[in-house]
């Protein structure tokens, strides 16, 4: 959460993500920005390289969990989450990473410790997931899976 909380904050992004107005915003922040727009030797020019970095970084994470990105992969997630098995889940941090045995990889933003651990001991993990987390928790396709395709 603190991730999104972040991006958001460098694209003035205030509630629901507008891809329109995202898009708007990332162009003004890559042309603010830009490597190329200072000197070699400038200090900032440094800055500027890592700040484009997070730039690129950012809008890319915060397409991925708009509303109108989730949207159109509904019906794909929804394949995904009934017909198909887990096949490894980590949790990191308040992220859950979970891959499935179509090969395909989503990530769940805001698990905590205590549903993790629900999670482990569940009897039938997966029915508990599919109970407790695929739908009540925001996720997004992880670049692993993107970058398999």
């Amino acid at each position: 959460m603190k991730r999104i909380n972040q991006y958001k904050k460098m694209f003035n992004v205030e509630k629901d993500i507008n891809l329109k107005e995202l898009k708007k915003s990332y162009r003004n922040l890559v042309k603010e920005w830009h490597p190329d727009k200072f000197q070699d030797g400038d200090p900032k020019k440094e800055e500027a390289e890592v700040m484009s970095r997070q730039i690129i970084d950012g809008y890319h994470f915060l397409v991925s969990i708009a509303p109108e990105t989730k949207e159109a992969q509904l019906d794909e997630y929804t394949e995904t989450i009934t017909n198909t098995g887990f096949q490894d889940f980590d949790h990191k941090g308040r992220v859950l990473e979970v891959t499935f045995t179509d090969g395909k990889t989503y990530e769940y933003f805001g698990v905590d410790v205590k549903i993790f651990k629900k999670l482990i001991n569940a009897d039938n993990r997966y029915r508990f997931a599919k109970r407790n987390i695929f739908t009540s928790y925001l996720y997004r396709k992880s670049k692993k899976d993107l970058q398999e395709a």
